[in-house]
């Protein structure tokens, strides 16, 4: 059996999304969320889904040996961060080389790094007369956004498209494309 974790600060959306597309496959066991943010609409649906929660705030991340311990008592096969804003430390990706992955909603290299996310990437990618965006799914490394990329997949923007159509148009692109594409990378 395959087992993952799930790190997420937001409303969970991906994080439900992946539950749904792995429910009654008996090869792969969600073991949890780790969440930084207590008052994330993750956390009620992490009840709903009856999913285990794990909140935790910075001071208990940086120092990280707490959440290291847990994540290696859980023993994924693979960590993906659904949504998540924080840094990963160095001692997580130290422990689980090449077992954590992100999804980013621009073409990486362009429009990442600290501060990128949610409508600051769509603000950004609409500020700079881009024709196209998308999502880029990447292994995690020391640098925000820089790991090697798995997957982009790509969408037009079309003539007053707003940040908030953007972002309509890339979930759509992530619940589509961020479920098959963590079940290639546990069965490769």
């Amino acid at each position: 059996m395959k087992r993952i974790m799930l790190f997420a600060s937001g409303s969970g959306s991906n994080v439900e999304n992946i539950v749904q597309y792995f429910e009654g496959d008996d090869r792969v066991e969600i073991r949890g969320v780790l969440c930084n943010n207590p008052g994330a609409g993750v956390v009620d649906r992490c009840k709903r889904l009856r999913l285990p929660l794990y909140c935790f705030n910075r001071p208990a991340y940086v120092e990280g040996e707490g959440i290291l311990a847990l994540l290696e008592g859980l023993n994924p096969d693979l960590i993906v961060l659904a949504g998540f804003l924080w840094k990963i430390p160095e001692s997580i990706i130290a422990a689980f080389p090449d077992k954590i992955i992100n999804i980013h909603p621009a073409l990486l290299p362009k429009f990442g790094g600290k501060g990128m996310y949610g409508m600051h990437v769509h603000q950004a990618v609409i500020n700079a007369g881009e024709t196209e965006s998308g999502i880029t799914i990447h292994k995690v490394n020391e640098a925000y956004d820089q790991g090697s990329i798995l997957l982009q997949k790509k969408i037009s923007i079309e003539a007053g498209d707003t940040p908030e159509a953007l972002a309509k148009k890339i979930h759509a692109l992530e619940y589509a494309h961020y479920p098959p594409a963590i079940a290639s990378l546990l069965f490769e």
